[in-house]
């Protein structure tokens, strides 16, 4: 028996990265996933076969979380196929990495859009079903950039804190419907983002991790179940998984 038995989850942004890591941890733990992408719907096939091995249940659904019609179109798609949606991963994030004298209106809006707004679009299309059925478990991907800042990243550090401010707020408001809202802030982990970066800024930024390496998508995927499956009473947090990078 797994702990997320019976239960629905969304994961947007879940073809890759941390996205295709927390599919596939839930998937394990027994959720059924419908699993979000916009474009790389190879990699998203390849993370739903892999639940299909593991005897799990899953949906592929193609949708712009930036776009209010396509996110909220999209969670309507996992009510009419499952009835209900206990789970809501907001994961979908870019970057568009430049110096505030190089950053460009469409960067700025790219990035808030995708990172930020997606998170209320999909948020607010979930919570009336997640009221009516007295239960629901939302985990915002945030990021240790959105507390502490980061050179070239005023956009996505606005968008990530942003998130941060997000979950409080919405903690509050849905408490006594049983639903948790909680953030995960992840520090330098190995994803498609970091592998952009040049191997001797890698170098530079893993000397700044008190643990010594970088992160793994599996290690934010384990935070992510844990607050679904075992955070009845935690609400409302930031949980920092960064290697003590940031404290």
């Amino acid at each position: 028996m797994g702990r997320l038995d019976g239960k629905t989850a969304l994961v947007t942004g879940a073809s890759r990265g941390l996205g295709r890591a927390i599919a596939l941890k839930l998937a394990e733990d027994g959720a059924k996933v419908a699993l979000n992408y916009r474009d790389s719907e190879g990699p998203a096939r390849e993370v739903a076969e892999l639940i299909a091995k593991m005897g799990g249940t899953t949906i592929l659904l193609r949708a712009d979380v930036a776009k209010k019609d396509s996110a909220r179109s999209m969670v309507a798609q996992v009510l009419e196929q499952w009835k209900r949606l206990d789970i809501l991963v907001n994961n979908a994030g870019i970057t568009r990495d430049k110096s505030m004298k190089k950053l460009t209106d469409e960067d700025w809006t790219e990035v808030i859009a995708t990172n930020l707004n997606s998170v209320y679009y999909c948020t607010s299309a979930a919570v009336p079903a997640m009221i009516d059925q007295r239960f629901g478990r939302i985990v915002n991907i945030s990021s240790f950039v959105g507390q502490a800042g980061n050179f070239g990243q005023t956009n996505y550090s606005a968008s990530k804190g942003g998130v941060i401010a997000f979950t409080k707020s919405a903690a509050i408001e849905l408490a006594k419907h049983n639903i948790t809202v909680n953030a995960i802030a992840p520090g330098f982990t190995e994803t498609d983002m970091l592998a952009k970066v040049a191997p001797a800024v890698r170098e530079q930024i893993l000397a700044k991790i008190p643990m010594g390496r970088f992160g793994k998508p599996d290690d934010i995927a384990k935070a992510v179940v844990f607050l679904c499956a075992e955070g009845d009473y935690i609400t409302g947090q930031q949980i920092n998984v960064n290697g003590g990078v940031y404290m």
